[in-house]
């Protein structure tokens, strides 16, 4: 992929779609579903992180013709054999997350093994095919909600080696460290190889 390409990143939450372009950096021009004008939905029905953000990002490059990024991301909890896993966004509700961290903190009181990890799986789509890129932010989860910024599990989740949780971060300090970062810093690496930086 040459510098200055567009690469279309699959979601319309301008939010993602600026973190993205924040970590790429400006030699890569991030555009987003919005702003292609798509707005039919993309039934992720894979059976894994993998196979849903494959799902997004060949739709996409089938779509536009523009090298394409699919992710998909959740909350994986070593007591509840993986759960919630890839259903992490509608658990109890769909992306109803106060119902969701519900669920999953009644699923595991009483339980002292409180590990659990944050991964977001990337998928690059072009004409040769799908790459793969993984991170992963570990911790362990709290009984109760602790801080207000952030999305989704962040209230409940203290990354190891902190005493906070990701919703009680400032958003720079969380992103230094979430999964979604270094995910995108391997594809980054990958994007300077083949521009043989």
């Amino acid at each position: 992929m040459k510098k200055d390409m567009e690469l279309l990143v699959a979601t319309h939450n301008q939010h993602k779609k600026e973190e993205i372009q924040q970590i790429l950096g400006k030699d890569y021009i991030v555009k987003s579903l919005t702003d292609y004008d798509i707005h039919e939905e993309i039934v992720e029905d894979g059976d894994s992180f993998r196979a849903n953000a494959l799902i997004k990002a060949k739709y996409c490059f089938e779509k536009t013709g523009i090298p394409s990024l699919g992710d998909d991301s959740g909350l994986v909890v070593e007591a509840l054999d993986g759960r919630p896993g890839i259903f992490s966004a509608r658990y109890a509700g769909d992306h109803d997350f106060a119902k969701n961290i519900e669920k999953v903190l009644s699923e595991m009181e009483g339980i002292e093994n409180r590990k659990a990890y944050f991964i977001t799986v990337l998928c690059y789509y072009d004409e040769n095919g799908a790459l793969y890129f993984e991170g992963r932010a570990h911790g362990n989860l709290l009984t109760e909600n602790k801080g207000f910024k952030g999305f989704g599990y962040d209230p409940v989740f203290v990354p190891e080696g902190y005493d906070r949780t990701f919703a009680e971060m400032n958003p720079e300090d969380k992103n230094k460290i979430s999964h979604r970062k270094q995910a995108l810093d391997l594809f980054l690496d990958y994007l300077k190889v083949a521009d043989g930086q």
